[in-house]
Formats: structure tokens, sequence, C-alpha cells
């Protein structure tokens, strides 16, 4: 298994369009997809309030490497987000690592 932390940092004011379009859009594409989360977060105390941080479940590389590249590819999400990027971008940058789970973690 493979755990992958994605870390959104979003443009000034732009965290509620963020929110939405994962509500209302991404994740019932990636249902769709077969595309796993494990939780998502805001920072309560940190170095920005404008970032949204995930997790991701694989089972393997390859499983990412599949699933992700037909929701990136996907119509309705090409659609989608551009829709919700019509009166300005959302995302500044977006950080992303794949980890893989230690023999004591809880997670495996």
């Amino acid at each position: 298994m493979l755990i992958e932390l994605r870390i959104y940092h979003c443009l000034p004011g732009r965290l509620p369009a963020l929110h939405q379009r994962f509500e209302n859009v991404t994740l019932a594409l990636w249902r769709k997809h077969g595309i796993e989360q494990a939780g998502f977060f805001t920072t309560a105390i940190g170095p920005s309030n404008q970032t949204l941080t995930y997790l991701l479940k694989w089972d393997s590389l390859a499983q990412r490497e599949v699933r992700w590249n037909a929701f990136l590819a996907d119509p309705e999400w090409i659609a989608q987000r551009a829709a919700s990027e019509a009166d300005a971008p959302i995302v500044a940058h977006i950080d992303s690592s794949l980890l893989s789970p230690t023999a004591y973690s809880a997670l495996r």
C-alpha cells in the first residue's frame, strides 16, 4: 500500500472554491475512477490557513498511474475544473509525496 500526501496551496481567498469543487465534483469523479481518499484536512495551526491537505490510498504505483491518469483525462473533470476557475485560478501550487508505511505503522 502507498499513501499519497497532497497539499494544495490556494491563492488568497480561493480555499472556499476548492472546497466546493471537491465536494461537488472531484469526489464523485474519483469514485468513478476507483480513487480512494483517506481524509481531508485544513490547517488549524501552521504556516498558512489557505491550504487543503488530503491523503489518497493506492495499492501500487501502477494502480495510481492508471487511475490518476484516467481521472486527469476525463472530459468531465477537464470541463468542471475549467468552469471552477472561470473567474480566477484556485491553486497556486501543489505538493505531492508518495509514502510507504513502515512495519510499525497503524496504516498498512
